[in-house]
């Protein structure tokens, strides 16, 4: 009779605290934060009401987890990862995993999920607003920045100020996601959307390529005068 094995992280079934935030993740998503009660969630994840308490203090503090920790809800933490920093001398190669990063990050339902119950609920929950900004703003921008200032001051890239380019990088993204994955009745295929992605990728990484500076110079119209380089 053969025997079959899996890995230990095939076989590992989710913590009681990651069950929590998958259900809250979903019956916020459905009911609304304010529609959704810790008795519906503790049927929903199989344990009792007073269970819940064990975990998190109440409501409000397991939606401040869902933005916090909640599989697809930030890729900040991506950033942070052994793979990224291999990277930290490769810009090219650098976007593009990061862009498919983000790819299958959008694809996942629970994405979906996340960003319907954090828009709806991130000004009516004290400190929401708050955490939504620091994971989602503050944090990633300030470590794309690190990674562009570093391909700059290695000469890979050309660019007075990182992190307007690393605003710029995550604005094409954005716009990308809008129209194929928001905006339409559907999501665009897979192929279409990677498609995008290296048509995108393509155009910036040309406009930062190192040695832009020197051709820039050559097209200044006379007179013009060139400034300093912008604080980062």
């Amino acid at each position: 009779m053969a025997v079959h094995t899996s890995s230990t992280a095939e076989t590992a079934a989710p913590t009681t605290r990651e069950r929590i935030l998958s259900e809250a993740l979903d019956l916020f998503a459905q009911s609304g934060y304010g529609g959704a009660s810790m008795r519906e969630l503790a049927r929903r994840v199989g344990i009792r009401e007073s269970s819940l308490y064990n975990h998190f203090s109440g409501k409000a503090a397991i939606l401040e987890a869902i933005v916090s920790e909640h599989g697809p809800a930030s890729s900040a933490s991506r950033l942070e990862e052994p793979r990224y920093k291999q990277l930290s001398r490769q810009p090219a190669a650098f976007c593009r995993q990061f862009a498919l990063d983000l790819v299958e990050q959008w694809s996942d339902p629970r994405e979906h999920q996340f960003q319907k119950v954090i828009t709806a609920e991130r000004n009516r929950v004290p400190g929401i607003r708050a955490k939504f900004a620091d994971h989602f703003y503050a944090r990633e921008q300030s470590m794309m920045t690190d990674y562009f200032r570093g391909f700059a001051l290695a000469g890979l890239v050309s660019t007075p100020d990182p992190r307007e380019t690393a605003r710029l990088f995550a604005a094409g993204l954005i716009y990308i996601r809008l129209e194929h994955y928001v905006m339409g009745a559907a999501p665009s295929p897979r192929a279409k959307v990677i498609e995008a992605i290296d048509r995108y990728l393509a155009f910036f990484l040309s406009l930062i390529a190192a040695g832009n500076d020197e051709a820039n110079k050559k097209r200044k119209p006379k007179g013009e005068t060139r400034g300093k380089a912008a604080p980062d």
